[in-house]
């Protein structure tokens, strides 16, 4: 009997298994139905913009050379005209002439004969016709404007198809995963000198939370590969506790708002604080014991932010490159922000409310808003609260320089932790903070403005709690945006 089931537990495990393959193969041949649609409309239209491409060219072409038959056509009627009006003048003061002479012969026996004579000889020699040269000025051939266009013609009719390229070889053995960056390196099966570039596709698979369908798992693109090697690179941070304000309970990537964590933190300082005092009175505040509530961190001696900033900051200065992360508010939040800031925001300071920080920010309470803030200066975002953000990030806006770069010292850590490294070269071009509909990618809102300091991400959070997830490639969806300069009314730059 045990045997039997353990036979049956086979089958139904080699049963499920296939049908596990079977649905891929489902998924593949949807998904290749959907591309085969796809790509035929995409080359379809290429197709057609070559030929139209090809079309005005030769119609340009074609007015060129019709605009210079017409110019020589009009400089040979020109000349040969003036030509013939000058002969046709010249004969008729020949003939006119001639007929004098005639008339002048058969009178010969009258007494003005030789004084007439002597006036014909005279308007011989100074005739227009012996001072003519019959010639034509120009030719009547104009065989040189001729033209054959039969090895063209027999080039375009030779036109086929691209031949298609092998698939790339991925060399396992040189590809490397390690410290959140992937490598990929890979081979042409054939050396193909027409190759311009490569494009590589990529999805996130091991993602946290419960198992969904793989038609959720988004396609990432990067196009424009001229080399046989590229890594892919998450921007990866966790929340700095030290920077955390007291009723907020940070746990990794996890923001709840603590209504009594301010209250006992104090009741903690003060038991702390009186046991020193009896355990050794050289702890006495007389000698300058230092308040619990501006305990130095170990990132630049960072105190907490307090008063009504209920703030804490990612651990991950932003300098440079495209970075994209998310963030999930709990829906009853009364109250809640996100956005960068520079580490120089003060502890008693709210996100928006100064020009060292940028953000969207929610209101739930009393009434409702959805705004974008930056140095006091606020927009009225025309956009439902999505339960799940995007924040991405261009801190140059994609520049890049090929010269050397005049350095200015950006310093965010002042004091005495100031580390020596925090000089950024000059920005080319102002950098983007974008904000997004995680799930749907609409685009909500666009800060454009020249970064002078590192930035670091910044929460805030109000009666409710928040989720962050790192480690995430810029979506395909937000780059075609901001490649298209795509916005919508809402995503103005008006608080730069």
């Amino acid at each position: 009997m045990e045997d039997q089931r353990e036979a049956l537990r086979k089958i139904v495990t080699t049963l499920a298994m296939k049908n596990e393959e079977t649905q891929t193969f489902i998924y593949s041949l949807k998904q290749m139905l959907l591309n085969v649609e796809a790509n035929s409309a995409k080359v379809q239209e290429d197709l057609e913009a070559e030929f139209q491409s090809l079309t005005s060219v030769l119609e340009e072409l074609r007015e060129s050379m019709l605009m210079k038959i017409k110019q020589e056509r009009a400089s040979r009627t020109y000349e040969l005209q003036n030509q013939l009006t000058a002969c046709t003048r010249a004969l008729e003061s020949s003939e006119e002439l001639l007929e004098t002479a005639n008339q002048t012969l058969q009178a010969a026996d009258r007494e003005d004969f030789p004084q007439a004579a002597k006036q014909i000889k005279d308007g011989v020699t100074m005739a227009p016709a012996f001072r003519l040269s019959l010639k034509a000025k120009v030719s009547d051939n104009m065989s040189h404007l001729m033209v054959d266009f039969t090895q063209e013609r027999q080039m375009l009719q030779a036109l086929k198809f691209l031949p298609v390229p092998s698939a790339p070889i991925i060399n396992l053995a040189e590809s490397l995963v390690a410290d959140n960056c992937v490598t990929l390196v890979w081979h042409m099966p054939e050396e193909d000198s027409k190759i311009d570039h490569y494009v590589l596709e990529y999805r996130r698979t091991n993602f946290e939370g419960p198992p969904r369908l793989k038609e959720d798992h988004p396609w990432m693109v990067v196009e424009g590969i001229r080399h046989t090697e590229y890594t892919l690179t998450a921007f990866m941070f966790r929340l700095d506790g030290s920077t955390s304000h007291q009723n907020l309970r940070v746990e990794g990537l996890s923001v709840e708002w603590d209504a009594m964590g301010g209250k006992v933190q104090d009741i903690k300082a003060r038991e702390k604080e009186g046991k020193g005092r009896t355990a050794s009175p050289v702890n006495s505040p007389a000698r300058g014991t230092p308040s619990p509530k501006r305990t130095a961190s170990g990132r630049g001696g960072r105190d907490r932010f307090t008063a009504e900033s209920y703030t804490v900051l990612g651990d991950t200065p932003i300098d440079s490159g495209e970075h994209y992360w998310e963030v999930r508010f709990e829906p009853d939040s009364k109250a809640f922000g996100l956005g960068v800031a520079y580490r120089s925001l003060g502890r008693f300071e709210q996100l928006g409310k100064t020009a060292a920080s940028w953000c969207l920010h929610a209101n739930n309470w009393l009434q409702a808003s959805f705004t974008a803030k930056h140095a006091n200066k606020v927009k009225v975002l025309d956009s439902p609260v999505p339960d799940c953000l995007g924040v991405h990030c261009d801190f140059y806006q994609g520049a890049i320089s090929l010269f050397p770069l005049r350095s200015y010292c950006a310093d965010p850590f002042p004091g005495p932790h100031s580390p020596p490294d925090t000089c950024l070269p000059a920005p080319l071009t102002p950098g983007l903070l974008s904000f997004y509909n995680a799930r749907t990618k609409q685009l909500l809102h666009t800060f454009k403005t020249k970064f002078t300091q590192p930035l670091l991400p910044a929460f805030t959070v109000w009666c409710g709690s928040f989720q962050v997830t790192t480690g995430l490639q810029v979506p395909s969806a937000v780059r075609c945006l901001q490649k298209r300069g795509s916005a919508t009314s809402s995503s103005n730059t008006s608080l730069t």
